[in-house]
């Protein structure tokens, strides 16, 4: 039901009492002085938690141009990992399933066909594991179901993260022999929802140091970067919702005011390019924004490329090569922006790093909003909700349990 319009007029009128337009200018002047002063590098505590690698600045490129640019790779190819989103069933199970699929630019109909699924489950049954070994199904893909330690709080957390990880990773290093070129995944290059549990209560950091599960991920990841480096072929993440807050929270830290949200506001303002005409601020839409590269220690990026990594996993290459590096594309067509995430291992070399980027503002470009690879992977990967009802009635015929739904699933249109 929509409101009636007196209601919405006075709900709409309250914003007429909040005259934070001029603000929001001014906070453009806040993030260039944020930027000048503050991020080259940025301390915490006596760290770098955030460096340049290389000069501090900021680039624009003209979106006309850059579609006329050649590709700077070959082929692309894009992971992502879909999953049905946990599902807490009558008889006390959790259920999440992923599935990851990888596609390719010109397009590979074998690989887009081949899938890696994961169900992980939660229960509190002691006497019942559901662990099994991976099996083929299909012409080219294979299944696996994970049991998830058992733990009284975050059991959907828990069997959202087993799913997602297993299914994306092991499937990245599946094909990762089929990429030629560069493999970009749909989102962070390393596992951050899972190395954020280090910091949350006490349940989820005691598993992410006791659980096997765990150690398998972590493990797929860095294999993933080795195999890739050893083979010279870049590996990237492509962030499409950035909610970090680690920069800002640093900031805020030293004194300064930092009226963002999230650091991705602050990226915004400071890449956001406009002209004032008459009293009146128009974006310029013509050109894409970005920033240099940065090398990040900030909180989750700081694991990989610490020694704490080596009390879950053994690596090839010095711990500095796996450090989380980023530059951030800002798109004024939509006033979005975009996070570009890779190993340091790859962005250390110029070139490399001059390709990554040339290549990822031309797919952004052309493509008016994420490359083609990563839209063809999402398109693959993705469970609709279709499917996911027809999964859920599958499962409660096999469990003979009924989904434990609430009334939300009813009020926001998920008629399971």
């Amino acid at each position: 039901m929509t409101l009636d319009p007196v209601h919405f007029d006075g709900i709409a009128t309250l914003a007429d009492e909040i005259e934070y337009e001029g603000e929001e200018r001014n906070h453009q002047k806040l993030a260039q002085n944020v930027w000048e002063n503050y991020l080259d590098p940025l301390y915490h505590e006596g760290t770098k938690v955030l460096e340049p690698l290389g000069t501090l600045e900021r680039r624009r490129a003209n979106m006309e141009r850059l579609a006329l640019e050649d590709d700077r790779f070959e082929t692309m190819h894009g992971l992502d990992s879909g999953t049905t989103n946990p599902l807490p069933f009558k008889n006390g199970l959790v259920v999440d399933v992923a599935h990851a699929a990888m596609s390719a630019s010109p397009s590979d109909l074998d690989l887009h066909d081949s899938r890696t699924v994961v169900k992980a489950i939660h229960t509190n049954d002691v006497e019942r594991n559901f662990d099994k070994k991976w099996e083929a199904y299909g012409e080219s893909s294979k299944r696996k179901i994970v049991h998830a330690p058992r733990r009284d709080d975050f059991e959907e957390d828990i069997v959202h993260a087993l799913a997602l990880y297993r299914a994306e990773s092991r499937h990245a290093l599946d094909h990762a022999s089929e990429v030629s070129d560069f493999l970009l995944l749909d989102g962070p290059v390393y596992p951050k929802g899972i190395i954020r549990w280090r910091d949350r209560g006490s349940v989820l950091p005691d598993l992410f140091e006791e659980s096997d599960e765990i150690r398998t991920i972590i493990e797929n990841y860095v294999r993933l970067v080795e195999r890739f480096a050893e083979r010279g072929v870049p590996l990237a993440g492509f962030v499409k919702n950035i909610s970090a807050k680690s920069i800002i929270r640093t900031i805020r830290k030293k004194g300064v005011n930092a009226p963002w949200a999230h650091d991705a506001a602050f990226f915004s303002q400071v890449l956001e390019r406009g002209t004032h005409e008459n009293g009146e601020y128009e974006r310029l839409t013509d050109d894409l924004t970005l920033t240099n590269w940065f090398v990040s220690r900030a909180g989750s990026d700081s694991f990989f490329g610490s020694t704490e990594a080596d009390c879950h996993v053994e690596r090839e290459f010095a711990p500095e090569q796996y450090e989380v590096t980023f530059c951030v594309v800002y798109d004024p067509r939509r006033d979005l922006l975009y996070k570009v995430e890779a190993p340091r291992i790859f962005t250390d070399d110029e070139t490399c790093r001059d390709r990554i980027e040339r290549q990822i503002l031309k797919e952004i470009a052309v493509a008016n909003g994420p490359p083609i690879a990563i839209s063809k992977a999402d398109s693959l990967a993705k469970i609709g909700q279709q499917s996911t009802r027809s999964l859920i009635r599958s499962f409660e015929r096999s469990f003979d349990s009924e989904l434990d739904a609430s009334y939300n699933a009813v009020r926001w249109g998920r008629n399971y």
